[in-house]
Parts: C-alpha cells; structure tokens; sequence
C-alpha cells in the first residue's frame, strides 16, 4: 500500500538534538512554515543524543586537552580551544533564550554547573599544562582557570583520584569552576515537546527508505511507516538529515555531488560506570587526561560526574570499540553498504593511512575487564572491580574526505555537507558534535537560507546576543551574557549541595 504525495515546507530526517535544535530556531524565525520530522525510533533523541551514548560534557575547550596542541617552537595553538568555546556559548544564549520566553522550563533537568579538570602526569606533560593554563589563563573565556602541583590542593579538587597515590609522582592540574554537564537526551526531549506545541508533526517509527529530487526542484523522500507498513511520500523545498550515523547512507541517496568522496569510519564507545554510591560521592567534577601516545583524539580519557534523571552518577573512558553497525540500532552492513564507487579509494586510502588507529581500535577491543580496570587505576588507584559495570556508549562515524592534506583523511569533528543550491543539509561527524548544536544549526541557516538572513538577523541576536560578534574581542558582553546565562539556566555554587 501506498498514500499520496505530501507536500510540506521542511523535512527534518532524525529526532536527534540537531534537528531539534534547527527546528526550534526555524519556528522562532519563520512559525509559518510547516515543518515534518521523520524518526525511525520510537521516540526522541535515543541514539547519538541520548545521555548514555555520549559524555554530557558541554564541550567548551575548558579541559579537554586535545583543543590545545603545542607548535614546534613549543609554545601552544589555542585558536581552536577559543572557536569551540565561543561555538559553545551560542549554545548557552539559545538555551536561556528558550527558558526565559518560557518554551522550555526546569533548565536544571538537562544542565548542571560542574568544574572541568585536566589532569596530566610526568613532568613532560605537566611543563605543557603550564604552557597551556599561561595561554589560556589570561583569555577572558578562560577566566577563573587554576593551576596546581600542590598535594593539599589537588586532594581538595579530587580527593577520589588522589587517595591511595604515590604522592611522589609529579601530578599537576588546571580547574575552572564555569564547565557544566549536559544531558542531551533530556534537552532534546523538550525541544521536541516544544515542537509539538508549534503544531510541528513530529513521526516516530518512520524509517527513511529513500531520497530523490522532483522535476520542479523540491525533495521526494520515501518513508515506511513501521506501524502501518504503508510507504509514504512527502515532498519538500528543504531537507535537513540530522540521522547520526545513518546522515552518510541517506545523504548518499541524494545524489548531489556533494556526497561523493566521503565516507565513514564507525566508532563505538564503553564507558565503565559506578555502581557504588558512596565512591560516586566522593568525586564532583569532569577531569580529562591526556590521550595515550598513538591513540585517537576521541580516545581521551576521562572520569565523569553526570547528572541523568536527577541523580548523581560516576563515568569513566571512553574505551573504542568496533562495530561496522553506523548506529546502536543499525545493520552489521551499514559499513560495507557505505562503499560506493565515488568513495571507495577514499575509503581504501584511509584505510592505509590509518593503521595505527586500526591497530589501536584492535587493542581496545581486545581489552579484558580487568584491563579496563588497570586504566581506570591510573586515574582511582583504589578502584574495585565490583564496583564498577560496562555500559555500552553511542556510534560514532568519523567523516572520511579527500582534503589538501591528502586522500583518504580522517576528521574529527563535525561537518554540515549541503547541496550547492541549499535545497539539502546534511549533518555529518562526532564530537563536539551535541555541544556546539547551535552554532553548526546556524551554519546550516547561512548556507540554505541566504535569502532569509537579512530580515531574520534582528530576531537571531535577540534570541543569540553574540550573534556575529567575537566574544574574546568583547570581554564585556561575554561577561554580560556569561552573568545572564548563569542566572536563567540556574547555575550557583550551591549545585553540589542539592545531591550530596
């Protein structure tokens, strides 16, 4: 059986936090238009978005030690820790917009403040702590950044990780107090409930089989209904794929040239997670070390507070793992289905330039618990076993494309891929991917709707203030809106308090 053709203004493909998020700003800036969203789940933000499928670190440069790297003349590239943070804060300002024009409440339900700590040991590493926190400390964005050697003050910031250390060992850390843990999941389960307030049709358990252009220039996409097991047709002059893992195979239908000579290289991720209340108090922060030598950026290690419904939770890893499935619920062949002849030397090329990821992703996956264990060790010496389960984290699917630097390259990140003619966007990357929604949903509004800017900007800086402004440039509205953000989304000293 098959229904007739559907017409619509916009077409959003995946309920994750990206389609959310552009559907949110797209019913601010233009509520007129009717916009359809096609999930083949059974509900909103369960893959990528999902609290257990990522680390809820509301990605702003402030410890992750990879958004830092030292230049041959030893002093260190902080340009790229800047772009994320500030990338980050368009995230803040929409967020409190969103609260305060009461379209989402109980901010505290999906955002909590909590220090964010490098962690480094060795005094080779620790010399480019210093270096780091010197470069970064003075940034206005970076305000409120500490160093520390000292035994006394790290065994306040992170008595779990200090107890049973050999204190002669040279340990040293930077903290910042203004760093915060995200629960996408929960954010992109009220967006989607604001959504549905704004008449926007929102249908799960429809599974995009197809993607095609029409005659007058608009998208047909083809979806089956899982309930029914009718195929339904919907057009539209927009599509946005926001799909996780499964944007790559969708935008390969499209067709445009765009899509060609790009593939994808899926990650999955294990986190070790607490089971033992008391350890879980005994920790209040995000810490990051420092990636092994040889391992990918993604692989950084990190021992997490997470807040996920309301309750206090302790994480550790992430450890890589293989699967060829491009998402938790996808097929052992998505993999092998994404060859195609456009991108199979990009594919091939990567493959050889990679191997030492390869070989590291093979270690990984055949690390025994008790290994696992020995890891977590170097951040809680005194870790138990028993204390601590596996849990299986989201796919990721690294973006392979030819680039200057060569065929065949991997990305880390995140990238917006859209039809030259802006008809079609498609989301594409990992991390810092949920952390910086906002900004790359603008990017998708710049690039599609140039037609549209100018009358919707004065709307777009009232919900963003730091819309087209540098914040580092502008110290005093950073610190306007930093002040303003806290207040809204209820940052306070006390958050600690509420769950010891």
């Amino acid at each position: 059986m098959s229904s007739v053709q559907k017409k619509t203004d916009v077409i959003l493909i995946g309920a994750g936090v990206m389609s959310a998020t552009l559907g949110s700003l797209l019913k601010e800036l233009a509520p007129e238009w009717e916009i359809k969203v096609f999930e083949k789940l059974p509900s909103a933000g369960e893959e990528s978005s999902n609290e257990w499928n990522n680390a809820g670190t509301g990605h702003a440069a402030l410890c992750e030690l990879n958004y830092t790297s030292e230049k041959p003349d030893g002093s260190i590239d902080v340009s790229k820790a800047i772009k994320i943070n500030e990338q980050f804060q368009l995230s803040m300002q929409f967020w409190s917009y969103l609260v305060k024009s009461n379209l989402i409440q109980n901010p505290q339900d999906f955002i909590m403040s909590l220090p964010h700590i490098s962690l480094v040991q060795g005094e080779q590493n620790i010399e480019f702590l210093k270096k780091r926190f010197k470069a970064l400390s003075t940034n206005p964005l970076f305000q409120g950044m500490q160093f520390s050697q000292d035994t006394e003050k790290l065994i306040e910031w992170f008595p779990l990780i200090m107890e049973g250390r050999n204190l002669n060992e040279p340990i040293a850390a930077t903290k910042i107090d203004s760093g915060t843990d995200v629960n996408f999941g929960a954010l992109t389960r009220m967006l989607f409930e604001h959504l549905k307030t704004e008449k926007v049709e929102v249908n799960y358990k429809h599974s995009v089989k197809n993607i095609k252009r029409t005659s007058d220039g608009s998208w047909e996409v083809k979806v089956h209904n899982m309930d029914s097991g009718e195929t339904e047709y919907h057009s539209s002059r927009f599509v946005f794929i926001g799909a996780g893992g499964a944007s790559l195979p969708i935008l390969q239908k499209t067709g445009i040239p765009e899509s060609k000579h790009i593939g994808g290289f899926p990650v999955s991720g294990l986190f070790l997670v607490c089971n033992n209340p008391e350890v879980v108090e005994q920790h209040h922060a995000k810490v990051y070390g420092k990636a092994k030598v040889g391992a990918p950026p993604m692989s950084v290690p990190h021992l997490d507070t997470r807040f996920i419904d309301n309750k206090k939770s302790l994480l550790f890893g992430p450890f890589a793992g293989f699967s060829p499935k491009f998402l938790k619920t996808g097929s052992n062949l998505d993999l092998i289905g994404s060859v195609k002849p456009n991108n199979l030397l990009t594919m091939l090329a990567a493959g050889a330039k990679e191997m030492s990821l390869t070989k590291y992703l093979i270690q990984q996956v055949l690390l025994s618990n008790e290994k696992r264990m020995d890891e977590l060790r170097e951040f809680i010496p005194n870790a138990k076993s028993k204390d601590w389960d596996i849990v299986v984290a989201g796919q990721r699917v690294q973006v392979i494309k030819d680039t200057p630097a060569g065929k065949g390259t991997l990305q880390f990140g995140t990238e917006v891929v859209s039809a030259a003619d802006g008809s079609i966007a498609a989301l594409l990357g990992a991390s810092p991917g949920a952390s910086t929604a906002v900004h790359v949903m603008l990017e998708v509004l710049e690039k599609c709707f140039p037609q549209h800017l100018n009358e919707w900007k004065p709307k777009i800086k009232e919900m963003i203030p730091s819309y087209g402004v540098s914040l580092v440039e502008n110290p005093e509205l950073f610190q306007e809106i930093h002040a303003s953000n806290a207040e809204t989304l209820g940052f306070s000293e006390k958050d600690e308090l509420i769950y010891s």
